[in-house]
């Protein structure tokens, strides 16, 4: 007696652009590209602290030199060897440093950010000290279990101007966006932004370097760059923006 005939696998589905905020949030290039006030505060400190247009403090933020005390975050981890071995992101790498801006890119930043590359689900879940993860917490992260995620071309983001991110995009199951499942988990209402930060600018771009900027986002947003599957998630606490100081307070898995 033989087996029955094995049922194809179901194809993953991902979200879609008319799902998520990638699009609607991406940065205006109808005039040369400037280093926003919020990135002057927060990155350019810890980029090129000597910069000129360096904002050091602000009253009513907490930044100083673009550090501040210890805030935690549920985050998805991003592992860089693995991103490293993707033909399509060592693609993309090569243009980047083929581009009239790429002497503006702080490509020495990136072996410090090596092991804590990732995409933040859930902000300031504690300041100073982390978050006690409740019982429910833990059940529903384990009810959820692994799901797969895909990191595509290049986004530039109407906020933190000069930060330059690959945007996850998550699986849908049963018609539902998975790291929705896991925000709502946290008590979070449901977001629709993810991105991984990877490169900085040391400076503004001018008309020329922002159109080829524009045209190369334009060229590699739908490439997928790599697809996996992650299995645990960290909370993660960094006294800035970039996680240069940081700690993995716990790792969480995704099922049993």
């Amino acid at each position: 007696m033989t087996d029955g005939p094995v049922e194809p696998a179901s194809p993953l589905l991902f979200c879609t652009d008319g799902e998520l905020g990638y699009r609607r949030s991406l940065t205006d290039f109808s005039q040369p590209l400037t280093l926003d006030e919020s990135y002057r505060l927060a990155h350019l400190p810890l980029v090129a602290p000597d910069h000129p247009r360096v904002i050091p403090h602000r009253d009513g933020k907490f930044y100083e030199m673009g550090r501040h005390p210890r805030v935690f975050s549920l985050v998805l981890p991003v592992d860089d060897a693995t991103l490293q071995a993707s033909p399509a992101f060592r693609e993309l790498e090569s243009v980047l440093k083929a581009a009239p801006f790429a002497g503006k890119i702080a490509w020495d930043l990136l072996p410090r950010r090596r092991d804590k590359l990732h995409a933040t689900i859930c902000g300031s879940l504690g300041v100073g000290e982390p978050l006690v993860i409740a019982p429910e917490t833990r059940r529903a992260l384990a009810g959820i279990g692994p799901f797969a995620v895909e990191l595509r071309g290049l986004f530039s983001g109407n906020v933190n101007r000069g930060r330059l991110y690959l945007p996850v995009y998550p699986q849908k199951r049963d018609g539902a966006n998975m790291l929705h499942k896991v925000q709502a988990a946290f008590g979070r209402p449901p977001g629709d932004l993810w991105l991984v930060g990877l490169y900085n600018l040391t400076e503004d771009l001018d008309a020329a370097e922002t159109a080829a900027l524009a045209a190369l986002i334009e060229c590699w947003r739908d490439v997928a760059l790599l697809r996996f599957t992650p299995r645990e998630l960290w909370l993660l606490g960094a006294d800035d923006d970039l996680v240069l100081d940081s700690q993995v307070a716990e790792t969480l898995p995704l099922g049993g």
